[in-house]
Parts: structure tokens; C-alpha cells; sequence
């Protein structure tokens, strides 16, 4: 009986050192999404310069490309906006659609006017349905989504030389490669 006096919080010390050591081994700015390798929502938004026209998922079927959630008053955002600008200014082929989040359309507007447009279409919406279909937390957040329209990953910082040539950009060359 005294034995288990002491084996017990022994026990429970040996389980929870166990989950800080796990713990060190994890990427901090990682936020995992319960949407990886499952298919995108399917949504149909007004596009940011012309509401009258909308964008729709279906037409991006058969392509890989990449959904870029930001926002203008995004301080990440506006660190990974002028990357992104030079990854379509240096012929990246991927289209990029823009998703404005929680914010105007004349903010959005001036940001992309002042700052350069990167986006192959950029889109909105005002209720924020689609953003929690999507499990956005925060901005910037970009999801990799494949030709089948599936999310392959999801980014949850901005994306910048190091996390573009590491993570994202192979990821593409290995999408780009399936049927």
C-alpha cells in the first residue's frame, strides 16, 4: 500500500515529462488543419474589382494552385505581400486567388493598387461563412490545393524565401507531376 502511495505520482510524472519532451520536437508556428487531404469547400464569391462576377472552387478544377488568405490591416501580410508580388513578377505559374478577409473592399482595393497585385483573382466575402468552413485562424494563411481540389497543406505565416523554397515550392513541383 505505501508502494502505491509513491508509484502514483511517479506515474503521472513520467507521463507528462513524457509530453514536454514530445513537445520539443514540434514546430511552434505549425497549426494543423483537419482539412489536409480533404476536399476544399466548395464556395462561390464575388471577385474583389468586379462583384458582379464570381469565382467559384470548380474553376480551379485541373490545376494546382494556391488560396492566399490576407487582409490589409495584416502586418505578416504586408511582410508577405511584396514576396508574393516577385513570385508572379518572376513568372511563377501557379495561380495565386486571393482571399480578403474581415476587411473592405475599397482597404483590399488600395493595398493591391498601391502595393502590386499578385493574385491571379482575388475574392471576398462579407458574412465569413467560407473562412470558417476553411478553419482560417488568423492571416496570412495559404492552402496548397491539388488538381482534384484537394488541400494538400496549409501555411498558417507568411510565406518567404526560406518556407517558399523548403516546403511550399516542392510541394508544387510534386503536385504539378500527378495526373
Amino acid at each position: 500500500m505505501m508502494k502505491a502511495k509513491f508509484l502514483i505520482p511517479f506515474a503521472i510524472f513520467v507521463v507528462l515529462a513524457g509530453f514536454l519532451f514530445k513537445g520539443l520536437y514540434l514546430d511552434p508556428r505549425a497549426l494543423p488543419s483537419v482539412l489536409i487531404n480533404k476536399p476544399l469547400p466548395t464556395f462561390e464569391l464575388p471577385t474583389l474589382f468586379d462583384p458582379t462576377q464570381k469565382f467559384s472552387t470548380e474553376e480551379m478544377k485541373g490545376k494546382v494552385w494556391m488560396l492566399n488568405v490576407w487582409a490589409s490591416w495584416c502586418l505578416p501580410c504586408k511582410e508577405e505581400h511584396p514576396y508574393l508580388v516577385g513570385l508572379k513578377r518572376s513568372g511563377l505559374k501557379t495561380p495565386i486567388v486571393g482571399f480578403l478577409y474581415k476587411d473592405t473592399v475599397g482597404a483590399g482595393r488600395q493595398v493591391l493598387e498601391d502595393t502590386g497585385n499578385p493574385y491571379d483573382v482575388v475574392i471576398f466575402e462579407e458574412k465569413n461563412k467560407v473562412g470558417i468552413d476553411l478553419g482560417v485562424t488568423g492571416v496570412p494563411e495559404t492552402f496548397i490545393i491539388d488538381k482534384k481540389g484537394v488541400i494538400r497543406a496549409k501555411v498558417s505565416y507568411p510565406i518567404l524565401d526560406d518556407l517558399w523554397n523548403i516546403q511550399v515550392k516542392p510541394l508544387i513541383e510534386i503536385l504539378e507531376k500527378e495526373k
